[in-house]
């Protein structure tokens, strides 16, 4: 070859070159373009966005224990809340590089197809499960408890009565030694918990005793009274099951501390309930069989209080049995209405028990 030819060749292959080099760039961008448009479409929401007038619907979405990342993803996937299992691992893959230590956590979490997979992805990675409600209403047992939880498909009613008969001591040192059962220690009160926790009577239990111990127990420890806080709480217990409207609240405390500081026997009604596992109601009251029933919670044959609470007592009754009201009553009948007719004698009491029950049958 010429020194002519070479020049003319190098000539044009500096110039393909310089083509070449020049097209390197606008080669990655447009990749880099196309994979960011993949990824975009990989990971954007499976439905459109609602307006606020009208927002899309969110749904539950349970991840089991145990579950794989990969699986969350085809899960996701299968049930129309993200576009592509593949943008989920890719997901996945880059989370581990920022955050080795951290992972998918189970629950029930409440996601959306207009949510993007990075937004679920998110949600799920940092464990923001479903907050759901509770209600114990006061005056409740730990039976009425279970049904509830069981109907609320938590646990099963037996999990529940099995779990209250276990005493934490451990955790609350404070509950009285030898219980047989949380009766009365479980606050009634309306709840909000993670819903990764609706599946464990024992978290329930441990939120509800946690209550009591912010709300019950320093009232309590600042009252100092020379009753036992089993023996406060057993009294409340009653008190909250009798005490239909506030007003009479602190007088029926009175009536019962009065009975029990003259030796008296309380004679409530509930208390011979819950000893039997039976609800009177105005149609069908206790009979006499019933009343006469042995039981170690039958307040008309036993003396004093019954061996632990009956149920769940609110704050405002435990207030009234540490102050109760100062009266010369030592009976009270109810009306039905949700008042009493308060009595000083017994031959008082009988009259008052008559009247309302002709009044009734009229």
């Amino acid at each position: 070859m010429t020194t002519q030819n070479k020049s003319k060749y190098t000539q044009k292959s500096g110039k393909k070159a310089k083509i070449i080099f020049a097209a390197i760039p606008i080669i990655i961008g447009v990749s880099l373009l196309l994979g960011w448009a993949g990824w975009r479409n990989l990971t954007a929401p499976v439905e459109a966005k609602s307006s606020e007038a009208n927002p899309g619907k969110k749904v539950q979405f349970t991840v089991k224990p145990g579950t794989s990342g990969n699986q969350v993803g085809e899960e996701l996937a299968q049930a129309g809340l993200i576009k592509s299992a593949n943008g989920w691992k890719i997901w996945t893959k880059l989370k581990r590089t920022q955050d080795s230590s951290g992972g998918f956590k189970a629950g029930t979490y409440m996601v959306s197809p207009e949510e993007s997979l990075p937004t679920i992805a998110e949600k799920i990675w940092q464990g923001e499960v479903m907050q759901v409600d509770f209600t114990i209403p006061e005056g409740w047992s730990t039976i009425q408890m279970a049904e509830y939880f069981a109907s609320l498909g938590y646990f099963s009613a037996d999990e529940f009565k099995s779990a209250v008969a276990e005493i934490p001591y451990d955790k609350y040192p404070w509950l009285p030694q030898d219980l047989p059962i949380l009766e009365g220690f479980l606050y009634p009160d309306t709840y909000k918990i993670s819903s990764d926790r609706t599946s464990n009577p024992e978290a329930i239990i441990y939120t509800m005793l946690d209550r009591f111990e912010q709300l019950a127990l320093p009232v309590y420890e600042a009252a100092q009274p020379e009753m036992s806080l089993l023996d406060w709480v057993s009294l409340s217990s009653i008190v909250e099951k009798e005490a239909v409207i506030g007003e009479e609240r602190a007088l029926i405390a009175g009536v019962f501390t009065a009975r029990l500081e003259k030796g008296m026997k309380l004679e409530s009604d509930p208390t011979v309930e819950y000893g039997l596992g039976i609800r009177q109601t105005a149609d069908q009251p206790l009979t006499y069989a019933q009343v006469g029933t042995p039981s170690p919670y039958n307040t008309y044959m036993n003396t004093g209080l019954t061996p632990t609470p009956i149920a769940s007592p609110g704050i405002e009754s435990l207030k009234a049995t540490l102050n109760p009201e100062s009266t010369d009553y030592l009976f009270f009948v109810a009306r039905y209405d949700g008042t009493h007719v308060f009595s000083e004698t017994l031959s008082e009491h009988e009259a008052a028990t008559r009247e309302i029950r002709r009044q009734r049958n009229q």
